[in-house]
C-alpha cells in the first residue's frame, strides 16, 4: 500500500442563486429529469436532487471539514476568486469560506480560471493572497484547463504548488514550484455520461485498481480530489465512495498530509 496521500477539494458552487446569470441550475434540471426518466436514478433520488435548488445550498465544506477532522485528513480546498464555466460566486463569498477553512485549520489554495494568460494569472495569485493574508499557496485549474504555457506562467508567478495535471504520474519541481498529478477524482470515477451513472462495485472497484497502480508505480504521494458539493444525501453513492476511500486508506495504514507537509518533506532531502 502506498504510504501517503494527499485529498483535496474543488469548490465549484457555493449557493444555487450565484448562478443567476448562468445556465448551470437549467442544466442540472434538465440532466435530473433526462436521469430519471432514463432509468439512471430513482424518483426518490430525483426529488433529493430538486430539493438541494429549494436550500439554496450548493456546499457542503463545513460537513466535509467535519468529517475529514474527525477522521485525520488534513486536506486542502481550492476556492475560485474569478468567474468563469460555472464558478460563478462573489469574491466576497470566497473570503468568508477563505476565512472559515484556515479558522478549522484547513490549507486553502485558488481554483484557478486564467491559464493561458501571464497578466489575469499574476492578478488571481495577487488577489488571493489579498483576501486570505497567505504569503504562499498553491493552484488546482477549474476544468483541469492547461496548456503549454500554464505551469511555466503559473511558477513564475510564484505559486508553491500545481495540482491539475489528471495522469498517473510522479511528483516534480519547476523552477521554484512543485507539479503533482492529480490521481484519484470523483467526478473521473462516478460519472459516465447525463443518463448514465458507473454502479457503486464497478467504481469501488476501479477505484482500488488505480490505488494497486500508483503501489506498483511507487508513486510517492497519492492524490485525491472530492468535490464538497457531492457529500450530501442527494449524491449519496458518491458520498459514500469517499468515506469508504478514506476509511480504506485509514485501514491500510496510509498517512495523510497536505501539500506543503509534502513539499517541506521533499525539500529536507
Amino acid at each position: 500500500m502506498c504510504a501517503k496521500a494527499i485529498v483535496s477539494h474543488d469548490v465549484d458552487h457555493l449557493t444555487i442563486w450565484e448562478h443567476y446569470k448562468d445556465l448551470i441550475v437549467p442544466k442540472y434540471m434538465a440532466r435530473n429529469c433526462i436521469q430519471l426518466f432514463s432509468g439512471s436514478i430513482s424518483l426518490s433520488e430525483w426529488t433529493d436532487l430538486m430539493g438541494d435548488i429549494l436550500s439554496n445550498e450548493w456546499n457542503n465544506i463545513e460537513e466535509v471539514m467535519k468529517f475529514d477532522k474527525e477522521h485525520g485528513v488534513p486536506s486542502t480546498f481550492f476556492i475560485g476568486v474569478s468567474n468563469g464555466l460555472g464558478l460563478s460566486y462573489s469574491l466576497a463569498s470566497a473570503r468568508k469560506w477563505v476565512n472559515r477553512i484556515l479558522a478549522n485549520g484547513f490549507d486553502v489554495g485558488v481554483h484557478g480560471i486564467a491559464f493561458d494568460d501571464l497578466a489575469t494569472i499574476q492578478k488571481e495569485f495577487q488577489t488571493f493572497k489579498s483576501i486570505s493574508g497567505l504569503q504562499s499557496f498553491g493552484i488546482r485549474m477549474h476544468y483541469l484547463r492547461m496548456n503549454s504555457n500554464t505551469l511555466e506562467y503559473l511558477d513564475q508567478t510564484g505559486y508553491l504548488f500545481d495540482s491539475t495535471i489528471d495522469e498517473l504520474s510522479y511528483h516534480r519541481k519547476l523552477k521554484n514550484m512543485y507539479v503533482f498529478p492529480l490521481h484519484i477524482m470523483d467526478c473521473n470515477i462516478l460519472y459516465k455520461g447525463i443518463a448514465k451513472s458507473v454502479c457503486f462495485s464497478d467504481a469501488w472497484n476501479n477505484t482500488k485498481a488505480m490505488i494497486n497502480q500508483i503501489i506498483d508505480m511507487d508513486i510517492a504521494y497519492l492524490t485525491i480530489n472530492f468535490h464538497d458539493r457531492y457529500f450530501r444525501r442527494s449524491h449519496m453513492e458518491w458520498k459514500e465512495w469517499y468515506i469508504q476511500l478514506i476509511e480504506y486508506l485509514i485501514d491500510n495504514g496510509v498517512k495523510f498530509m497536505n501539500y506543503r507537509d509534502a513539499i517541506f518533506e521533499l525539500d529536507q532531502k
